[in-house]
């Protein structure tokens, strides 16, 4: 189980990489022509203006159909091979349930559900990202179990691929016809630990942090995130900021803003900017003298990602398997700056992550305030993620990069930088060979394989490629930490195994 939602949640990367370009359109776009956002006295028309307006619509473009985007994205992402046909299918399950589930249909075809106000609503607001996850889900299924039905020769036209989006249709009105009894059940849920979070205010938002990186390992942050970023229920933080709206403003879809916007997305950027890097240098201080280069540059170059970029995944994946321990206090953390930073009024938001890049090009928008706070706060954030980790570290002596076990033997290859393919064959032969093999696949920042014999895995042979790591989750299971080039390594390794 755990594997599938941890195979899902790297589905999810395909369509959540299209956000930074959103951002930074947006952002100039906002930053060019504040007119374009109601700013008093700004010019809303010349040359200027028009620029602006048109990449603020670019950008609006994008993160207006997140929806889609993960319809298509999670499909294609979980499909045998990322067959482009899966993302066809998504998209047919998409349209299927959204058409046949909206406010029209259901109250044509079952008027006593539309009779009660939640569920009108709950059915208002059926076009929202958790239904496109579904739809890929449904899309990626019917792919991957039909894509080589082989029909009568009369119906031959039909068969392989081209079968694919019409039993995905089929399947999608079974799924519609349940939703239409669950849906308003699931999105009662999901309002009523929305709106208890959002109640607390400034805590609820600490609490939604540490909720959010405590679930990274499972990928569960994702379901988390579209309550709070994505208006499914009613409270799009993100839709809001990049919308140039502010607490009391009506978006789009007739959602009236009730929150302080921003207030979920805020308090990441210290802890990724410089909470991090603080982190990171104690894993460095206290990792073994012979191990101290290597860890400088497996948490060192992570510390600089999660900086400019905001993505962490490579810095949490180095330690939360070696030291879990260890990764539960850090997002305590999370949760207590993103508390203490809402409380002080510090707001900012990202389309991608909280890194240097987002916060850049989101403060020129009305929610953003007091950005400046951004120092104190990441000063703070760097001294005390450095000093608790560096305590956690050495009194419960945690096996964090640098500190693992000497393991006699260990083989000492050096490869060039980026040699893919070196690193690939050396992999390959730590795995046991491609007979050996059942699986190939990668997320964000690793390897992820499964094996027919776990005994012939050489784990000092893997690590001897230069890769950070070798996590074992499962008996077959075999994910090796590669790092944010894992893409490279991952085309290379497929083409050895073919």
């Amino acid at each position: 189980m755990m594997k599938k939602l941890q195979k899902l949640g790297k589905a999810l990367m395909l369509p959540v990489a299209c956000l930074p370009i959103c951002g930074i359109l947006m952002g100039l776009g906002y930053a060019i022509a504040p007119g374009v956002m109601g700013v008093p006295d700004a010019p809303t028309s010349g040359f200027w203006y028009v620029l602006g307006f048109f990449l603020v619509k670019a950008g609006g473009a994008i993160i207006d159909n997140m929806a889609i985007l993960f319809a298509v994205g999670v499909a294609v992402g979980l499909a045998d091979e990322n067959d482009g046909t899966a993302g066809l299918a998504g998209l047919v399950s998409w349209l299927m349930i959204t058409n046949l589930l909206s406010v029209t249909v259901v109250g044509t075809i079952a008027p006593g559900m539309i009779a009660n106000k939640t569920n009108e609503v709950a059915f208002s607001k059926i076009a929202n990202p958790f239904i496109g996850i579904l739809a890929g889900l449904i899309g990626s299924l019917c792919y991957n179990k039909f894509k080589s039905t082989k029909l009568p020769d009369v119906l031959a036209f039909f068969s392989g691929k081209r079968s694919v989006a019409i039993v995905t249709a089929v399947v999608s009105i079974i799924a519609s016809a349940i939703l239409l009894f669950v849906w308003p059940v699931i999105f009662g849920a999901l309002v009523a630990v929305g709106n208890g979070i959002k109640s607390l205010g400034a805590v609820g938002a600490g609490i939604y942090a540490f909720l959010n990186r405590l679930l990274i390992p499972t990928g569960l942050h994702h379901a988390l995130n579209n309550v709070f970023w994505f208006d499914t229920i009613g409270l799009g933080d993100l839709t809001a900021y990049w919308g140039a709206l502010t607490e009391g403003g009506t978006m789009a879809n007739g959602t009236v803003i009730d929150w302080s916007v921003g207030m979920y997305m805020a308090g990441f950027f210290p802890c990724m900017m410089f909470g991090i890097a603080g982190a990171a240098v104690a894993m460095i201080q206290t990792a073994k003298t012979a191990k101290r280069k290597a860890a400088i540059g497996l948490v060192g170059s992570a510390a600089i990602c999660a900086f400019i970029c905001g993505v962490t995944e490579p810095f949490e994946f180095a330690f939360m398997f070696l030291a879990f321990p260890l990764y539960i206090v850090y997002a305590l953390l999370y949760g207590i700056f993103a508390a203490i930073t809402v409380a002080l009024g510090f707001r900012a938001g990202f389309c991608f992550s909280a890194g240097a890049t987002d916060l850049v090009f989101s403060a020129s928008l009305p929610a953003a305030a007091k950005t400046w706070l951004i120092i104190p706060l990441g000063i703070a954030a760097f001294v005390i993620f450095y000093l608790v980790f560096l305590f956690a570290i050495k009194k419960w002596n945690l096996k964090t990069p640098g500190r693992e076990d000497d393991q006699e033997g260990e083989l000492k290859i050096e490869l060039a930088n980026d040699d893919y393919t070196a690193m690939a064959k050396i992999i390959m032969e730590g795995v046991g060979g491609k007979e050996n093999l059942t699986s190939i696949d990668h997320c964000i920042t690793r390897l992820r394989l499964e094996v027919k014999d776990r005994l012939l895995v050489d784990e000092k042979k893997i690590k001897s490629s230069g890769a950070a790591g070798v996590i074992r989750p499962g008996k077959t299971s075999v994910q090796v930490i590669i790092g944010p080039k894992v893409q490279f390594v991952f085309d290379e390794f497929k083409k050895l195994s073919k």
